[in-house]
């Protein structure tokens, strides 16, 4: 039996044109193109557990990206600073 998430998504005009813009980019990072799949799918009505069936990922990465998305918007689907010590290598 699946839950309803508390995180009901709804998207503006802007946000949409992002995300799906950012979804059909084939040279956007991997993580990108699955992050705004997630939003997109959650704006549509699906639960949890659907969109990771369908985009093969944990339910948890799912509930993560919809929650971050629900309290920070557009900017919550970038990577925050991590703690330890820096990069030795660019990217």
């Amino acid at each position: 039996m699946s839950r309803t998430s508390p995180f009901v998504i709804a998207l503006s005009h802007t946000e949409e044109q992002v995300l799906v813009e950012t979804s059909r980019q084939y040279t956007a990072p991997y993580y990108k193109v699955i992050r705004s799949k997630i939003v997109l799918f959650a704006a549509s009505g699906m639960d949890n557990e659907r969109i990771s069936q369908l985009l093969d990922v944990p339910r948890r990465v799912v509930t993560k990206w919809r929650k971050r998305f629900y309290y920070e918007r557009l900017e919550g689907l970038e990577d925050q600073a991590r703690c330890g010590r820096p990069r030795s290598f660019s990217p």
